[in-house]
This record gives structure tokens, C-alpha cells and sequence, in this order.
């Protein structure tokens, strides 16, 4: 069961903050022999509108696998940019992964489905960790970095937007934790790749508000 809002645990956490918000516009994009237009470039602005379809002025060229009500904001941390940075040897700005908000941090605690994220006027829910692809590996121009963003296993994760508004850089963000019982973005992440998994862990991931694309595939794995 999913708790409303005022029975959840919420934690102001000081040091919490919207540090960028970033948007794409439409450009080229050689991926292997195929040419397409991808919005992952993002460029940072002061403020945004965000719906319930992610951000106001944002481009989302793969609409397959990409946007919709239930991933509807891309969210990345500063911390696991700094780990990058630290891996690579090299100056990656906000935005660099194609997330819409740049968070200083994701608090203490592990992030769990189901986690809810207060920004300025927005409300975000926890709904699925980011699956690595193609595009993100063009955009890094490094054909294994698909492999590497997987077992650095620091995905962010997608939300959907509970009540939207206007979000600004700087916003404090407030967390309000999902019930314990509810997988970490971690343990989804992990399940996702998992050749074999458990049934009894499939059905557990699916008690969480998942967004309907991870949903339908972990859906698909349970025996029939």
C-alpha cells in the first residue's frame, strides 16, 4: 500500500539543494551508422515550469523510452558527478547525463521507489533508476560507457511530477521518504540486470510505484 503524503517521514536536509536545471533542445546525434536528434545536450537556466510531462521547453526525441508522465523528470546528484569527475579525469557539468535537475545530494539515506522530493513548487515521486543506452554513450563519445555507467550502479532516477510548478536555482529541497518495505533505486537497478531472478523479488519490486515502463518488464520476467 502506498501511504498519502502526511503519514509519510519527511526530513528537511539543510544541505540539500537544486543546484541546476537543464534543458535540451533538438540536435544531431551519430550513433554508430544511424543519424538521429536527441535532446540528452542540456543547457542550464535559472528557472522552469514543470508539468506533468517534465519540463517546460525541454526536447525528448526518443519518446519510447523516454518522458512520459511516469519518467517525467531525469534527476542526478552533484556527489555522483564529483565521483565521476574523480573516475574520468575530467570536468563534467550539470547536465552532462541529459537530467533535467541537478541535485547537491540525495540525503543520507539510499533513495527508494517511492520517495518524494519537494522543490520549489514542485513535487516530484521516485518512480525508476536511469538504464544506460546508446544515446548516453554517443553523447559521451565512449562506446563502453554504456558498460561503465552500469557498474558504477549511480543512476539517478526518473520521477513523475505529483503537483507541479516552478522550480529555481538554489530551491532547498525537502525529502519525504517512502515506507522502508519499498525497494532502493539500487536494488531495481541491480533486479533490472539480473539474468535469473527470483520471483518472489520480482513480485516485491512490483509493490513499489514503479514507472509503467520498468513495470511491464519486470511484469514480463514473472513465470507464468
Amino acid at each position: 500500500m502506498v501511504l498519502p503524503l502526511h503519514m509519510r517521514r519527511t526530513r528537511k536536509v539543510w544541505n540539500m539543494r537544486l543546484i541546476s536545471i537543464n534543458l535540451g533542445n533538438p540536435q544531431p546525434l551519430q550513433i554508430g551508422n544511424r543519424a538521429t536528434t536527441t535532446g540528452i545536450y542540456k543547457n542550464p537556466t535559472e528557472a522552469a515550469q514543470i508539468s506533468t510531462l517534465g519540463l517546460v521547453g525541454d526536447h525528448i526525441s526518443d519518446q519510447e523510452h523516454h518522458g512520459g508522465p511516469d519518467q517525467a523528470v531525469y534527476v542526478y546528484s552533484a556527489e555522483d558527478y564529483d565521483w565521476w569527475m574523480e573516475q574520468l579525469g575530467e570536468a563534467l557539468p550539470p547536465g552532462t547525463f541529459g537530467e533535467n535537475l541537478t541535485f547537491s545530494s540525495f540525503g543520507e539515506e539510499p533513495v527508494r521507489i517511492g520517495d518524494r522530493f519537494r522543490v520549489g513548487e514542485v513535487l516530484l515521486e521516485v518512480t525508476a533508476p536511469r538504464i544506460p543506452c546508446s544515446t548516453l554513450a554517443a553523447r559521451m563519445n565512449d562506446p563502453q560507457f554504456v558498460k561503465k555507467f552500469r557498474q558504477a550502479a549511480r543512476p539517478g532516477f526518473y520521477a513523475r511530477v505529483l503537483e507541479a510548478g516552478r522550480v529555481q536555482q538554489g530551491d532547498p529541497i525537502q525529502k519525504i521518504s517512502a515506507p522502508a518495505a519499498f525497494p532502493t533505486l539500487s536494488e531495481v537497478f541491480h533486479l533490472w540486470y539480473d539474468k535469473a531472478p527470483e520471483a518472489a523479488r520480482l513480485r516485491w519490486i512490483l509493490t513499489a510505484p514503479l514507472a509503467e515502463r520498468a513495470r511491464a518488464v519486470f511484469a514480463a520476467r514473472l513465470p507464468l
